[in-house]
């Protein structure tokens, strides 16, 4: 057997032994990591280039951001911000059949896009919605499912730490450039879950909410203009070359800070919360990040990444073939990993596939998050569809037969942003942002 692909088996053979019996996840990235090592080099030379390799991967100056995204999103949860979305979404989406499931959607691309967390915007969101849709009629296990579909879309919309991380461990994919490029696919995102919703609607005859008043819908819009002015001063700042994504993120702990303030609903007590939060979610991704950078030098060092390469397109010649075999395979693997972890993972083996088939990294940065966007939703380790189905207080199966639908709808939209580069392209070429 090549050396390669047998490194590759030892590699993931053992890490997927490890999840299976419940280790840790970063634990298991870097034992599985150190025993393939150890089939190719001493002893003394694993252990010392484990531990340089995993402070390496840690010791960035961008990977702050993600940091202060962190914080800035566990003020934003804890500062009063869903409600006044939601209103906004209401007036976005009011008109239409099944209003308040496009409410839903509206409210988590909002709040997603804000918060930074997918997780965090089914629980506010959801928390709110859900009670308004029963007592409009709505079947209670769609309503989880719309909100659990809606949910990851704020990771592709920008601000999103998860890009400055595929940022990171690509190579240094222009995070401006990323940032641009998530707009379009997390708008397409939603309103893919909104035809499905519009269609159960209509066959459900559920309701259509009453339309606000001009006075209403301009206080509405009023009071949602300073949580919506963070995307704009942070964004704005960033890709007019005002900031770095690094000062963006701190400037954006700066603002939601003052618009806590601002809207009186932070208080004392919420400060050690917001703290801990912080802290415990920070040491998650950067053991993630070190755990990760060992995994990269072990591949790489192996050869990995080539001989994966070479034995998909032994598969097949065509892109169109090797780009769906990859799709298929994230798919998969989204549905028993987690974003994070698998966006340090497998970006070094299926980066320089896909730019060996001509695609852009910012593109293909967008179709990878796209895909493990879904995986969060899905069973048996997705942990939107875990706190979407516990806010809403359904079970799971009761959940999946609206959520398979939504799923048929997120692959046509998947499948058209891997094949037309448009998509994710558009707006970072538009302002100058592409090389």
């Amino acid at each position: 057997m090549d050396p390669s692909l047998q490194a590759a088996l030892i590699l993931f053979g053992v890490f997927f032994v490890l999840l299976a019996i419940g280790v840790p996840i970063s634990v298991g990235i870097g034992v599985s990591s150190f025993i393939t090592a150890l089939t190719v080099v001493p002893l003394d030379v694993a252990v010392f280039s484990a531990a340089q390799k995993m402070v390496q991967g840690i010791n960035s100056f961008a990977l702050l951001a993600v940091i202060f995204f962190i914080l800035s999103g566990s003020i934003m949860n804890n500062g009063g911000i869903a409600i006044r979305l939601i209103n906004l979404a209401k007036l976005i989406g009011g008109r239409l059949p099944g209003s308040l499931a496009h409410t839903n959607v509206v409210g988590n691309m909002l709040f997603g896009s804000i918060s930074g967390s997918a997780v965090a915007a089914a629980a506010a969101i959801g928390k709110v919605m859900t009670p308004l849709q029963t007592k409009e009629g709505y079947d209670r296990s769609y309503s989880a499912a719309v909100n659990i579909a809606s949910s990851p879309t704020g990771l592709l919309i920008p601000p999103s730490s998860v890009l400055i991380l595929y940022s990171l461990v690509s190579g240094g994919t222009s995070i401006s450039a990323l940032f641009l490029a998530g707009y379009l696919p997390g708008i397409l995102m939603g309103l893919s879950i909104m035809a499905v919703a519009y269609f159960i609607a209509k066959k459900e005859n559920y309701p259509v909410a009453e339309r606000s008043s001009f006075s209403e819908g301009t206080k509405i819009v009023l009071d949602a203009i300073p949580s919506l002015m963070l995307i704009v001063i942070v964004i704005g700042g960033i890709v007019a070359g005002i900031f770095t994504a690094t000062e963006g993120a701190a400037v954006a702990v700066l603002y939601s800070i003052i618009l806590s303030a601002f809207y009186k609903q932070i208080k004392m007590k919420h400060i050690p919360i917001i703290l801990t939060e912080t802290i415990v979610m920070t040491g998650i991704v950067l053991l993630l990040v070190g755990a990760s950078s060992i995994m990269s030098w072990v591949m790489a060092f192996t050869g990995i990444p080539v001989a994966i390469s070479e034995l998909l397109i032994s598969i097949s010649e065509n892109p169109i073939i090797i780009l769906l075999l990859m799709n298929v395979i994230l798919l998969i693997i989204g549905t028993f990993m987690d974003l994070t972890p698998a966006v340090l993972i497998f970006t070094p083996i299926f980066l320089p596939i896909a730019t060996q088939l001509g695609m852009d990294p910012v593109h293909f940065g967008i179709v990878l998050v796209f895909n493990l966007c879904i995986g969060i939703m899905t069973p048996p380790v997705g942990s939107c569809l875990f706190v979407g189905c516990s806010v809403a207080n359904v079970s799971i199966e009761s959940v999946l037969k609206p959520l398979s639908k939504m799923f048929v709808a997120l692959f046509i939209a998947l499948l058209l942003i891997t094949y037309i580069p448009w998509f994710s392209l558009f707006l970072p070429e538009l302002f100058g942002l592409m090389k």
